[in-house]
């Protein structure tokens, strides 16, 4: 695994009241992207590849967030 021994040092933030975390899945290949939806106009900003676990607990480590990402189709 690319990230499992790597500890994130760089913190990011966003805000809450504008975006949400979401993960978007294709269904077909079953690629999957962590980013940031806008609540109010729906656009989505990629921010990285999700190919593992490690992937995601880094991004989640970045962010600050915790609990479940939505996953979109």
């Amino acid at each position: 695994m690319l990230f499992k021994n790597k500890k994130v040092t760089e913190r990011f933030t966003y805000d809450a009241n504008q975006k949400e975390p979401i993960i978007k899945a294709s269904i077909c290949n079953g690629e999957q992207v962590a980013g940031f939806r806008d609540i109010h106009t729906g656009v989505f900003e990629e921010i990285m590849c999700i190919r593992n676990d490690g992937d995601l607990r880094v991004f989640k480590e970045k962010y600050g967030i915790t609990g479940e990402i939505k996953k979109v189709y």
